[in-house]
């Protein structure tokens, strides 16, 4: 069984690298030129700002859905499941309203912190906190 478990972890791990591999193509994001051209001088770009807000959050949703199954099929514990989405979730409550108060000052509080902002909403970073958390949380009730 532990294969399967394995193979489920890679397809839920591959559905968060094919979420950042598409992003061109299947989210509207004007910003992803904007940041790749740093030092070009570019100006803010136009948006769309509800489709903006729309495709971030739909995008949030995929990397919400495949991290709680990566965290399902490693840890088997369907409560530590429910308190990483949980998790996820604050952290996206907490970091999306920086996030849009950077986007209407069109980043006038500075670039680098405007782009860590974004990435944290637009990527699963939190995924990499949760799961040596967890992993850390298992070894304790081993040995207790």
């Amino acid at each position: 069984m532990k294969a399967g478990k394995w193979l489920f972890v890679v397809l839920s791990v591959a559905g968060l690298i094919g979420v950042r591999a598409l992003e061109d193509h299947i989210f509207y994001d004007p910003l992803i030129d904007y940041f790749h051209k740093v030092g070009l001088q570019l100006e803010f770009p136009p948006l769309k700002r509800g489709k903006l807000i729309l495709h971030h959050f739909l995008r949030f949703l995929l990397n919400l859905v495949f991290s709680a199954l990566t965290i399902h099929f490693i840890f088997k514990n369907r409560r530590w499941t429910v308190q990483a989405i949980i998790l996820m979730v604050i952290f996206f409550l907490i970091s999306f309203p920086v996030y849009l108060y950077c986007l209407y000052t069109e980043f006038e509080v500075g670039y680098v912190f405007s782009f860590y902002i974004r990435r944290f909403v637009i990527q699963p970073l939190i995924l990499l906190l949760i799961i040596p958390m967890f992993y850390y949380r298992k070894q304790t009730e081993r040995t207790n």
